[in-house]
């Protein structure tokens, strides 16, 4: 069984883990992986690897530093195929949705290749008699991501190559669900010449969660998931002197009015909804229908919903793969059943489909 470690001071390592937790193939439905857990003090040793690092890292010259990232974004782009199949393995998102992933998340990397000019501060004369008011950006030192599983490549792309671009170091908990892209995209990092210990990666759950949380030596705390999480990381970060984003979970609603393109409707929400398996913010949970609308749309998105093609992510023929986990299926069945015993009428049944050989 294959073992994902932690990526700490440039190298894979087990630190002091002895936790472990699965990963699985959703296509089939057995565990292909397992993951280290990390322990605070694997934490501790990522934020040391790091504080180091920071050290040397926020004097490195701004062209140096873009051209570490132009580096970086050339060699994700050599591995796009790569990365998605990574992202298309343990998540189940098929592989069109992957790709698409690690494409927008190159464009913040791209975004980062201009931090010369985005870093410029301003210079006001004279705003008062003989006074000069100027300003100038600076690092904070190690910042911490803790992102979801539905997006494993995008999302920690939105945090780490502004944040090493600027001058800080980068400590990433990825979710446990879907590891492995982050420790290639450690590996990309390396290849790059981004020296060591500037980015880190530890996999873990609530304990590593905590430990990032509570540690006097990490600046600022990024957060994308679900909106209690993002609560309590925001609580939890800010009482200890962080600066913190987090992000909640969403519920994008659509509205369809009678004069609506029901043609044009159907096919938006049907991709929302079945994109990477509905395991998206832009699922679009809830339409609302105004007047004679709904009849109409509820029929042709049967008719959708019915020509949506299930199958593993790495068939490219497959339209929708399946969901990250057992317990992800479980309690999407949950939530029909739940509808069906509250009086809802139950227009497409999914409950029972097997797709052959998975």
């Amino acid at each position: 069984m294959k073992t994902i470690e932690h990526w700490i001071g440039g190298a894979e390592t087990s630190g002091a883990s002895t936790r472990r937790g699965k990963v699985w193939n959703p296509a089939t439905g057995q565990q292909q992986a397992e993951v280290l857990l990390a322990e605070t003090s694997d934490v501790d040793a990522a934020v040391q690897a790091a504080r180091k690092a920071f050290e040397a890292w926020r004097d490195v010259s701004l062209v140096r530093r873009a051209r570490i990232m132009f580096a970086f974004r050339e060699l994700v782009d050599n591995n796009l195929n790569k990365l998605a199949e990574i992202v298309s393995d343990e998540h189940g998102k098929v592989f069109a949705d992957a790709k698409g992933e690690v494409i927008r998340g190159m464009e913040v990397v791209e975004y980062a290749t201009g931090i010369p000019q985005l870093l410029k501060g301003e210079f006001s004369e004279q705003v008062s008699t003989d006074v000069d008011a100027y300003s100038f950006r600076q690092p904070l030192g190690v910042c911490a991501g803790i992102t979801p599983f539905n997006f494993p490549v995008m999302v920690p792309m939105w945090m780490h190559p502004m944040a090493i671009a600027t001058g800080n170091t980068f400590l990433l908990k990825p979710s446990e669900r879907d590891p492995s892209a982050s420790n290639f995209i450690a590996q990309l990092y390396a290849e790059a010449g981004l020296p060591e210990g500037v980015f880190n990666v530890v996999h873990g759950d609530k304990v590593a969660v905590d430990a990032i949380l509570g540690h006097p030596d990490i600046a600022a705390v990024s957060f994308v998931g679900s909106t209690p999480i993002a609560r309590y990381i925001h609580q939890q970060a800010s009482a200890n002197g962080k600066r913190v984003q987090a992000l909640g979970g969403a519920k994008n609603h659509a509205v369809v009015l009678p004069d609506a393109d029901m043609d044009f409707a159907a096919n938006h929400i049907t991709s929302a909804g079945y994109g990477s398996a509905g395991e998206r913010c832009m699922a679009i949970s809830a339409v609302v229908t105004v007047g004679s609308a709904g009849d109409e749309l509820i029929e042709k998105l049967r008719q959708k919903a019915e020509e949506v093609k299930v199958g593993p992510g790495n068939d490219k023929s497959s339209d929708m793969g399946p969901v990250v986990t057992p317990e992800a299926k479980e309690r999407i069945v949950g939530y029909i059943n739940s509808g069906e015993q509250a009086g809802a009428t139950l227009v497409v049944d999914g409950r029972d489909l097997v797709v052959e050989g998975f």
